[in-house]
């Protein structure tokens, strides 16, 4: 993917690893960046390229109006998310349909409004910002882990179609950030954001397909790639 002459749109912009992509995609010279959120006044302070929209996933005329307001993006970057800490007995309802309606459904939805706009563009990428959780569960993440693993398998499912259609598809699979999601618990390694976003952006730019953008998670795709259970009993709590 050429980052200098791509069009970006990227979901959940106004904090965390979004803002850090955001800021990592405008200084690495992409043309224009739409930086999504719900609250767009969220948005303030960021370069002139970078225009605020306002996106709920959740909202399939927010979705519509966004791609009418970004009618060239080329790159969709797909980081808004939410989450609760809840094991898989006690959580509550609505929670885990928030985590579904927001990181899988709505994510969906934007996928398929997006990537007319993106072929019509002479192709260009779409990359899914999931989870190692997406690849096992953890007991105190339940929804957000199923809603992840949701999202990976719709990022396979989408590759060879989307590939004919000049757009290739990309996996991001960080570990901890120091984001609001993760804050207090600080007995975790948690990287900074702004590290993951380069790294996603040079992974974008290598063609990676399958990104790992932190040093957990470089060490813990070894270990999936190598050893899936002993991958699933190292996020469950269990011993072997």
């Amino acid at each position: 993917m050429d980052i200098d002459n791509s069009t970006a749109l990227v979901t959940g912009a106004n904090r965390g690893l979004g803002r850090a992509l955001t800021d990592a995609l405008s200084e690495r010279g992409a043309r224009r960046v739409y930086a999504a959120a719900r609250d767009t006044a969220s948005l303030a302070g960021h370069p002139d390229r970078v225009i605020p929209i306002r996106l709920d996933l959740t909202s399939p005329a927010d979705i519509a109006a966004a791609v009418a307001q970004a009618p060239d993006v080329t790159l969709l970057i797909n980081n808004a998310g939410a989450a609760h800490f809840a094991d898989p007995f006690t959580a509550q309802r609505d929670h885990i349909a928030l985590e579904m309606a927001t990181n899988y459904t709505g994510t969906v939805d934007l996928v398929r409004a997006f990537a007319p706009v993106i072929e019509s563009a002479g192709g260009g990428a779409v990359v899914n910002v999931l989870s190692l959780l997406a690849l096992a569960g953890a007991p105190p993440m339940a929804g957000y882990s199923a809603s992840k693993a949701a999202l990976h398998s719709f990022t396979q499912a989408i590759r060879p179609g989307l590939r004919s259609r000049g757009i290739a598809v990309h996996g991001v699979y960080p570990g901890g950030i120091d984001t609001d999601m993760l804050a207090g618990f600080d007995g975790m390694p948690k990287a900074e954001p702004r590290a993951v976003a380069d790294a996603i952006v040079e992974g974008l730019a290598a063609g990676h397909t399958d990104i790992f953008p932190d040093p957990t998670s470089e060490q813990m795709s070894a270990l999936w790639w190598t050893d899936p259970k002993g991958f699933e009993h190292a996020f469950s709590g269990e011993e072997r």
